[in-house]
């Protein structure tokens, strides 16, 4: 093994088994492996997808003409003019070849664990995902987020892109005027993924701007989608007082993340986690802002229309649908001809 890349990794296992059967030899890769994965493989005559028994993460199939595509939202499809067939199912393989397409069984699925965070946060509000548009969702959690936590104020502003969804429905839901507060720079990445702390800082005035004009004088809602160590939000929380806010009321549409991701998400360790051994109120002080909001657990599901044992929701409470091992050690044999 050359790197710890986990598409080298999965790469391994496949070209190791010794067989000239793609779909065996995926199948065979599926059975070694847990955690979260979806898998597009091209040999020299076939596409094939595959999606972990969980379907932690997306996969979906798409028609452009006579050919199939794969991609991991919807939203690829509508550029390119393909078409929207339906979901890789959790433990399926698809392939793809001259001979259409054809389905099998790489692992037996077994629960639905779809990636809450996906719905919240990574993919695109023009996705669909589980039969559902993820603006109108997001919108809805915002509704709800509402109703959980009004406020009094006289804006409401999103933290640019990922807020605007929820922002709208908290304004819909509470009669609060919508509004722009904060302009990003589309050339800054996201902040909760910069490898130090010094550059996390650095990012958030590189990537937002205040409309002081906007905000002067104002009550403010700001609608986020989460707050992981909770260095972006107070920055964000900073800025705005900074521009001449009154008051900021931040309204978080994730619930508390309280513990890390395993699978495939750097978010953060533990200890680096605002929310992790701290209640509400103190997150509330350490950010700085008037009052704090998390949509909670019910409160996302019905908002998005599913039930606890369709979702990963191991960052909120704990409940790892894969087990994580509590000491991992590479087991290096398995990338060894068999």
């Amino acid at each position: 093994m050359e790197t710890t890349n986990d598409s080298e990794v999965i790469a391994r296992l496949i070209a190791n088994f010794d067989s000239k059967d793609i779909v065996e030899a995926v199948a065979h890769a599926m059975s070694r492996m847990q955690g979260a994965y979806s898998l597009a493989v091209l040999t020299s005559s076939q596409l094939v997808g595959a999606r972990d028994p969980f379907g932690i993460r997306p996969l979906c199939i798409g028609q452009l003409g006579e050919h199939f595509v794969l991609a991991s939202e919807t939203c690829a499809f509508g550029p390119m003019g393909a078409t929207y067939l339906r979901d890789v199912k959790p433990g399926e393989i698809v392939v793809f070849d001259e001979q259409g397409m054809r389905s099998y069984v790489g692992s037996v699925p077994e629960r639905e664990a779809i990636c809450m965070f996906e719905l919240i946060y990574f993919a695109r509000p023009d996705s669909h995902m589980r039969g559902k548009l993820l603006h109108q969702a997001r919108r809805n959690m915002g509704r709800q987020l509402a109703v959980e936590h009004p406020a009094e104020a006289d804006l409401v502003i999103p933290v640019p892109d990922s807020g605007i969804p929820a922002a709208i429905g908290f304004s819909e839901q509470t009669g609060i005027p919508y509004g722009e507060g904060l302009i990003k720079n589309r050339y800054v990445q996201r902040t909760f993924i910069q490898p130090d702390q010094r550059l996390r800082e650095q990012s958030v005035r590189l990537k937002l701007t205040p409309l002081v004009e906007a905000i002067e004088g104002k009550r403010i809602v700001m609608v986020d989608d989460s707050i992981v160590r909770g260095t972006t939000t107070r920055k964000i929380v900073r800025l705005l007082f900074e521009a001449g806010a009154k008051e900021v009321h931040v309204r978080i549409t994730a619930p508390p993340i309280r513990h890390p991701c395993h699978y495939g998400i750097d978010m953060a360790t533990q200890t680096e986690l605002v929310a992790a051994e701290q209640e509400v109120d103190d997150v509330r002080e350490q950010i700085g802002a008037t009052t704090l909001g998390y949509l909670t657990i019910e409160g996302l599901l019905q908002a998005v229309g599913g039930s606890e044992d369709q979702f990963c929701l191991a960052c909120f409470n704990g409940d790892y649908p894969v087990t994580i091992p509590e000491d991992v050690e590479l087991d290096r044999h398995l990338f060894e001809k068999e």
